[in-house]
């Protein structure tokens, strides 16, 4: 993807960064070269951003020429909302009273080039900003009244920067354009972000897997490039969104998938997806009302704890109702048992979910994407429990052992249930989870962001597995292309 830097007035900016290219506002607004180039990131620096402005409508005709433009509008209009602006004071509270702790004055102006600072000290709070409001030239303004909170907070233009940080901000944005060079690699037609937390301790998709994503994305027409928490800022660089760490509405995870779909980017997993797959009050109506064989199910708060035992017997299982694989799920043998776990549960969310326990040795799992099974897997209980992980320890965790087997070798009554399933919540990627008991076949739940490990779930399909997701992600933005034109 072409990248241009576009400027006012080129001198003002000695970049000389590979693989980008410097542009005059003027040009890029009336050259017929840049109407009709198809892909390109345009990071704007122009003087101001303000209504009608040159910066203005360099982000507003990049928008609607389908480039990438930094910032975009929808950036310029949130900084412009004194609503979203408390927010972004609100959600970084913490780190604004730990980086201002040791200032002097009741009032304090910030500077954030490209998500630093001058001074190091405030390049974790620089960084939260940006990431709230991807502008290259920040300006954020504290008061002090008992505790600090964000005031104010705008983008700058270029002629504010003081003539003392000019070279500094350069070197920024030589460090923010800077990537790797690949020159083995010939460029891609599409960007592709995948989103992975190496410190995860249950994360979906293990090194060696997320090595063979990144390979059969360079396969199919993508640079695929790894990113982290901290890079939220960016990520209407890309056009698609990958995201192989485990999902949480409440959680980064989420407003990362936002973002992504607010800027137009291609996103597995979707935030429709997210939502409706960790929350299991929803998936309980759902399955009940498509007539989706399930174990009984109930819906608990305070004023109906007491039934559980009576309406579904011991032992029982409890679910919190965004729990995710294993975590967030017990079992209950004793009527005391369940009282305790009940009393816990309630004590931390209004409502629970209660299931018969189904007893099995495996539960299958079948993957689905484009509403279309893609593997399928018999996860067996981990020795001695009853489910197929076991936590030892905080960081230690003990797995049953896992079958892996071809689509087509697998009951066909389990893949036709399992896509039926998914095929409710939306045409992501998924993984069922279905349970045979006394010859029925239970949904246990379907869920977003499914575990793929190397040497598991791609035992079959090998290569193929990953070929067919990074496919899937390419042809969704093929469409859209289609579509736009």
């Amino acid at each position: 993807m072409t990248a241009l830097i576009v400027v006012e007035r080129p001198e003002n900016w000695p970049l000389d960064v590979p693989g980008t290219e410097v542009v005059t506002a003027s040009d890029y607004l009336t050259n017929a070269r840049f109407v009709e180039l198809k892909r390109a990131k345009v990071f704007n620096l122009c003087r101001s951003y303000g209504y009608q402005s040159a910066g203005y409508y360099v982000s507003l005709l990049a928008a609607a020429r389908g480039h990438k433009p930094l910032p975009s509008v929808m950036t310029m209009q949130d900084l412009r909302q004194a609503s979203l602006v408390r927010i972004a004071s609100e959600t970084t509270e913490e780190l604004i009273q730990q980086t201002l702790a040791r200032v002097k004055s009741d009032r304090y102006v910030l500077s954030v080039y490209f998500g630093r600072n001058m001074a190091k000290r405030y390049d974790r709070l620089c960084r939260a900003l940006f990431n709230h409001f991807p502008a290259p030239l920040l300006r954020a303004e504290f008061v002090r009244a008992g505790q600090w909170r964000l005031e104010k907070l705008y983008a700058i233009a270029s002629h504010e920067i003081p003539e003392s940080h000019r070279e500094f901000v350069v070197e920024q944005a030589r460090r923010f354009f800077r990537r790797p060079q690949r020159p083995d690699v010939q460029r891609a037609r599409y960007d592709l972000a995948i989103l992975v937390n190496p410190d995860e301790i249950d994360a979906p998709s293990d090194e060696k897997a997320i090595r063979r994503f990144i390979r059969a994305a360079r396969k199919v027409g993508f640079d695929a490039w790894v990113i982290g928490k901290e890079d939220f800022g960016r990520i209407a660089e890309f056009d698609a969104l990958f995201l192989r760490e485990t999902t949480s509405v409440d959680h980064y995870t989420y407003r990362f998938a936002r973002r992504a779909e607010a800027e137009g980017l291609v996103v597995i997993d979707d935030p429709e997806s997210i939502v409706r797959c960790t929350n299991k009050v929803y998936q309980a109506e759902l399955f009940e009302l498509n007539d989706i064989g399930c174990p009984k199910t109930l819906v608990i708060d305070r004023e109906c704890a007491e039934e559980v035992a009576a309406k579904l017997g011991l032992p029982c299982v409890l679910k919190k109702p965004d729990s995710s694989f294993s975590a967030g799920v017990v079992k209950a043998d004793t009527a005391a048992e369940l009282a305790a776990h009940l009393h816990q549960f309630l004590e931390e969310s209004e409502l629970v979910i209660a299931q018969e326990f189904a007893k099995s040795d495996f539960d299958w799992r079948v993957g689905v994407i484009d509403g279309k099974a893609l593997y399928v897997c018999r996860y067996h209980m981990a020795r001695g429990h009853w489910q197929i992980q076991k936590a030892t320890s905080e960081s230690g965790r003990l797995y049953g052992k896992t079958e892996t087997l071809a689509v087509k070798d697998a009951p066909k009554a389990v893949v036709n249930l399992a896509v039926r399933a998914s095929n409710l919540i939306g045409n992501g990627l998924y993984g069922v989870d279905i349970k045979e008991v006394d010859g029925r076949l239970l949904v246990m739940e379907v869920n977003d962001n499914p575990s793929i490990e190397a040497g598991t779930e791609d035992a079959i399909l090998k290569d193929d597995l990953y070929l067919t997701i990074m496919q899937s992600i390419y042809d969704r933005l093929e469409r859209r292309g289609q579509e736009h034109q």
